[in-house]
């Protein structure tokens, strides 16, 4: 049974930061890009950022691109998402998941995520 569990979420001031912590089990961990999605109060999940198998491949989406950083730690089963620089606009439900695709537009695409956690929530504020 694969299990996909957030850690790490919290009340942080804006320009704060916070590390979110998602630990796999039950899945070959490697073969999988892992992403992080995101989805604020009357919005849709939106996708945030996301880092191939082997951790050489990252995609961000433009509003978090040099203030957020994905990486992964294979050993351990885990990706991360490390936040900076944190705006009011990030407070959200963020959502780890793993996606069998290794490349291409998919990679951004929720539909095609197998797995996901069962989120945690961030919130921005002062």
């Amino acid at each position: 049974q694969v299990r996909l569990v957030e850690s790490g979420g919290g009340v942080v001031q804006p320009g704060g930061s916070l590390r979110l912590s998602c630990a796999a089990s039950g899945m070959p961990f490697s073969s999988y890009t892992m992403g992080w999605f995101r989805q604020a109060p009357e919005k849709e999940r939106e996708f945030v950022c996301a880092i191939g198998g082997s951790g050489g491949r990252t995609y961000y989406t433009d509003s978090v691109k040099g203030r957020f950083t994905i990486s992964r730690d294979n050993a351990k089963n885990t990706v991360y998402l490390q936040m900076n620089s944190l705006k009011d606009e990030d407070t959200a439900v963020y959502y780890c998941a793993a996606n069998p695709v290794s490349s291409g537009f998919l990679i951004y695409a929720s539909y095609r995520y197998d797995y996901w956690g069962q989120g945690t929530q961030v919130t921005v504020s002062s």
